[in-house]
C-alpha cells in the first residue's frame, strides 16, 4: 500500500487494517489505528508507521481513545518465513525480555548487528523497541485489570527497573502508572492476580468461532484441555507450561469482536508469552480478507467461504506437544500425559497435568522417544522462530515420521498457512492459503479430519 491508500483507509476508518500499520498526527503527537474513530486528521499532517514502536520511538503517544497497543497483530508475521517474519514472531513470544538481542539472534543464525539493521530497515524499530512497546502494552493490561501493586506490575512486565517502567509509560501513553490505572473501568480490575487476568483477545473481520471450538473440543487430551458447556456458550481451559512457571487459560466462545479470556499465572512474567501462544492457537492474528478473497474465487470454495466467512486454522499452544500429539493421536496423547506428564500443585476441576516436557518423553519407547530426543536436543526447532523448511526436512528424517503427519506439524505448530498434505489433488490458485483452504473442507465434512 501506499500512503495515499493508507490515508483513504484511515478516512474510511477501515478495521480491516488495523494493525497491519499505524497513522500519527503530527499536529498532536497522537498515533492511532487506521479505525480510530476520531475527526480524521488533515492529510498533510499524517504519517504511517509499520509498527507501533517505530511511532513511539518517532515521539508519538498512543491514542487514549482507540488504544492502537490492543490490535490484533499484523497477519504478516504468521505468513513470512524470513528473518523479519521468525524475528516478529520471537519478540511476541517475549525472547528478547528473556534472552536478549544477543538470545533472538542466536536463534535466528544472524548477528546481533544484522537482525538490528533488517527490522529498523523495514519496520522503522529495532528488536528493543519492538520489545518495549510489547512490555508497554502487557504494562497496561496489568494496570489496568488487576489490583497489583505498581512495582510488581513494572517487574511482571518485563521491565529492569521502577525508573525505566515509569519513563515509559509516561512517554507511549502521556500518562503516569496511576493515572493509567484509574482511567479504566474498575469493574475490570480483580482484586488479586489469583483471580486470574482478565483479557479480551481481539481478532479482525469474521471469526468463526464455533468451528475452532468444535477442533479444540475434538482433539482435546483430558488433565490438559478442557471443553465445556453448550454448543455457542462454550469454554475452552487448557494449561500450560511456560518460561517462568504454569498457566491455566479459559477462552469463552462466544465471539463479540473479540474473545473474552482469563489467565491464572503463577508467574505474572509470563503474560506476554501466554497471550502469543494463545493468539497462535486460535490463529487470531490473521487476515480473514485476504484469504477469503482468495479462495472465495474459487468456483468449489466459493460456497464454503459464503457460508462461514472468517474460517480459522487453528494453530498450538505449545509446538513441541502439538508434535507429539500429531504423531500418536489423542487417546496415546493422554496415556502419556497420566505416565509423564507433571501434576498440577493444586488441580483445576478437571485439568491435572502439564502435557510432558520432550525430556521426560524421551524416555518412552519408539518414534515418541526419537520425536523428543530430537527436541530436546535441538535438532528439531519448533519454536516460533524456526525455519518451516529446516524444521519439515528433521522431522522427515525421525523414525516413525510420514509426510502427512509432518504436513499437520507444519500447518499447527509452524503456523505456515499454506500447507498442502501429499496425496491430495490441491489447486495452486489456492495459495499462499492452502493451510485455510482444506479447513474449509474439513469443516463442511468434505475432507476427513487430520
Amino acid at each position: 500500500m501506499d500512503e495515499d491508500t493508507r490515508y483513504e483507509a484511515v478516512r474510511s476508518r477501515d478495521g480491516r487494517f488495523d494493525g497491519e500499520f499505524f497513522f500519527a498526527v503530527s499536529t498532536t503527537g497522537i498515533y492511532c489505528r487506521p479505525s480510530c474513530p476520531a475527526v480524521t486528521p488533515k492529510r498533510r499532517n499524517v504519517r504511517f508507521f509499520a509498527t507501533a514502536a517505530a511511532a513511539q520511538g518517532s515521539g508519538f503517544r498512543a491514542c487514549r481513545r482507540c488504544r492502537p497497543d490492543a490490535v490484533p497483530g499484523s497477519a504478516e508475521w504468521n505468513v513470512r518465513a524470513d528473518v523479519v517474519g521468525r524475528a516478529m514472531r520471537l519478540i511476541g513470544d517475549g525472547v528478547v525480555d528473556r534472552e536478549g538481542v544477543a538470545g533472538l539472534a542466536g536463534r535466528l543464525g544472524y548477528s546481533a548487528r544484522q537482525v538490528q539493521r533488517q527490522l529498523t530497515a523495514e519496520l522503522g524499530a529495532g528488536p528493543v523497541a519492538l520489545a518495549r512497546a510489547q512490555r508497554s502494552h502487557t504494562a497496561r493490561v496489568l494496570l489496568q485489570t488487576t489490583e497489583l501493586p505498581v512495582t510488581q506490575v513494572a517487574f511482571a512486565a518485563g521491565f529492569a527497573s521502577v525508573r525505566q517502567f515509569n519513563d515509559t509509560i509516561r512517554t507511549v501513553y502521556a500518562s503516569t502508572p496511576s493515572e493509567l490505572r484509574a482511567a479504566a473501568p474498575g469493574a475490570r480490575r480483580t482484586a488479586t492476580p489469583s483471580a486470574g487476568v482478565p483479557l479480551r483477545l481481539a481478532y479482525r473481520g469474521h471469526y468463526q468461532s464455533s468451528a475452532v471450538f468444535d477442533v479444540l473440543a475434538a482433539e482435546a487430551v483430558p488433565g490438559v484441555e478442557e471443553v465445556s458447556g453448550p454448543p455457542g456458550r462454550r469454554v475452552y481451559r487448557r494449561t500450560l507450561r511456560l518460561p517462568y512457571g504454569t498457566g491455566i487459560v479459559a477462552v469463552d466462545e462466544r465471539p463479540r469482536g473479540w474473545l473474552d479470556a482469563r489467565l491464572h499465572l503463577t508467574d505474572l512474567r509470563d503474560l506476554t508469552t501466554a497471550v502469543g501462544r494463545l493468539r497462535r492457537l486460535l490463529d487470531l492474528d490473521a487476515d480473514p480478507y485476504a484469504v477469503d478473497e482468495r479462495l472465495g474465487a474459487d468456483p468449489r470454495l466459493a460456497p464454503l467461504v459464503a457460508a462461514r466467512p472468517g474460517l480459522r486454522s487453528p494453530g498450538a499452544a505449545d509446538p513441541e506437544e502439538l508434535a507429539v500429539r500429531a504423531l500418536v493421536g489423542t487417546e496415546e496423547a493422554q496415556r502419556l500425559v497420566q505416565r509423564y506428564g507433571k501434576a498440577l500443585d493444586a488441580p483445576c476441576g478437571s485439568l491435572t497435568h502439564l502435557f510432558p516436557e520432550a525430556a521426560a518423553l524421551a524416555q518412552a519407547d519408539g518414534p515418541v522417544a526419537a520425536l523428543a530426543a530430537a527436541l530436546a536436543d535441538g535438532a528439531v526447532r519448533l519454536d516460533p522462530g524456526a525455519d518451516r523448511d529446516d524444521a519439515q526436512a528433521a522431522l522427515l528424517a525421525l523414525p516413525g515420521m510420514d509426510a502427512r503427519t509432518v504436513a499437520v506439524i507444519r500447518t499447527r505448530a509452524l503456523g505456515d498457512p499454506d500447507v498442502a498434505p501429499p496425496g491430495l489433488d490441491i489447486p495452486d490458485s489456492w495459495r499462499p492459503w492452502r493451510s485455510y483452504a482444506l479447513q474449509h473442507l474439513r469443516t463442511a465434512g468434505e475432507l476427513e479430519p487430520r
